[in-house]
């Protein structure tokens, strides 16, 4: 894909399938979100293909079919990359590379290269590399290798095998080493995480995109990259915090995606070690996203994977400033859809019946932050209490009418 700093974007097609278990609407849903890790990848999406299956065809994923109307038009528009929203086998990559003749990616090998992008610590791009060599060792074939040439046919039987199994080994040695170089930086980060000393831990946790990194830059006073574009943190950050008397740390940590890369999760296990060794997540939500419970739904499942679903936790929904809604005109019978949800109304809903304190704001322009701040605050001492119960000093309250939250 393109370097950060080329502003030509790639051209590229989207395909998905409509099956027995992913409906019209949701294939919709999915390959908006596609699109948008295409841009933030550096690619403009030229036409999305889609077609209703009972379920991928084993062999090519979409129907020879589709695949022929796909090679034509990419052939005839200039279309460099063809992205399936769908993660594909090794056989289903090799087929559609011979079929379509252009570039072949997936949801997976997209995130990944987003990820690549990203990293800007040492540790973070040999968690991606390490993802990058899991994922690309099963599908090494000779298109990929040796400057990406297509080759094949008389003459190169035999030693081109030998010339994979080759790749195939240097491949598997490298994954070992950055495996073996991971567990000393897990090492390391355990202890760091263990030198932190007699203070809370905070983490915010949340869908890519949703404003974490515009809430910790708010709350704790620091310049943390944040872009409204996926991943735009990728590498996890600590700040200590004050508030009022109570010194905490908050940490912003990557963001989740439906359909994330298993090998992600596996290389990123340090980082999420961050979300699991917080004694308080802040769950950041965007209520302006038209699918924030599925996000909501998306960041739970993550959770409970990684054994940090039953931790204390807030949610925050953000982007209130951004929250749009069209409302139903008196005479109009039609069934009320999400469009007709106001935010009040939302707030009656499931939310106002929430296990967790909730919280309504927008980050970018400090909305609410007292009823935040308060809420933050209280949590924090609730375990700063339970966990040091002698800190006399701590037994302050956060007051709203004290002068110093202004300089929070």
């Amino acid at each position: 894909m393109l370097e950060k700093n080329d502003h030509q974007y790639e051209k590229a097609v989207l395909v998905g399938l409509i099956t027995q278990n992913q409906s019209e609407d949701k294939l919709t849903e999915y390959l908006d979100e596609l699109e948008f890790l295409a841009f933030t990848a550096g690619a403009t999406v030229d036409k999305r293909f889609t077609q209703r299956l009972t379920k991928p065809d084993s062999k090519t994923f979409i129907g020879s079919g589709k695949a022929q109307e796909i090679r034509d038009y990419v052939k005839e528009h200039g279309i460099g990359t063809v992205v399936f929203d769908d993660e594909l086998s090794p056989s289903q990559l090799k087929n559609l590379e011979k079929e379509i003749e252009v570039k072949i990616l997936d949801r997976t090998n997209l995130i990944l290269d987003i990820f690549a992008q990203r990293a800007q610590t040492s540790y973070a791009r040999t968690q991606v590399e390490l993802a990058q060599y899991e994922y690309l060792l099963p599908r090494l074939t000779r298109m990929w290798t040796h400057l990406e040439r297509q080759q094949g046919g008389i003459g190169m039987r035999g030693p081109g095998e030998t010339e994979i199994e080759t790749d195939r080994r240097i491949i598997r040695d490298r994954i070992s080493l950055l495996k073996e170089k991971l567990k000393t930086i897990d090492r390391q980060m355990a202890t760091q995480r263990n030198n932190r000393g007699k203070m809370v831990r905070v983490a915010l946790v949340g869908y890519t995109n949703v404003g974490k990194s515009t809430l910790m830059n708010a709350l704790s006073k620091s310049e943390v990259f944040a872009e409204d574009k996926l991943f735009a943190t990728l590498d996890t950050t600590v700040r200590k915090v004050v508030m009022g008397n109570l010194p905490f740390l908050l940490t912003d940590t990557v963001g989740f995606i439906r359909k994330l890369p298993t090998q992600l999760v596996e290389s990123f296990k340090s980082t999420l070690d961050e979300v699991r060794e917080a004694d308080l997540l802040i769950h950041v939500v965007d209520i302006s996203h038209e699918s924030f419970e599925d996000h909501i739904n998306s960041v739970n499942q993550t959770l409970m994977e990684i054994g940090a679903h039953q931790k204390p936790m807030i949610m925050v929904f953000n982007k209130i400033d951004a929250f749009a809604y069209e409302e139903k005109a008196e005479d109009d019978l039609s069934p009320e859809t999400r469009e007709n949800i106001s935010l009040d109304e939302w707030k009656k809903t499931w939310m106002s019946k929430s296990k967790y304190p909730t919280v309504f704001i927008s980050a970018l322009k400090k909305e609410n932050f007292p009823e935040l701040k308060k809420m933050i605050y209280d949590e924090v001492l609730k375990i700063h209490i339970s966990r040091f119960p002698y800190n006399d000093f701590l037994f302050q309250y956060f007051d709203d009418e004290d002068e110093s939250k202004d300089e929070l």
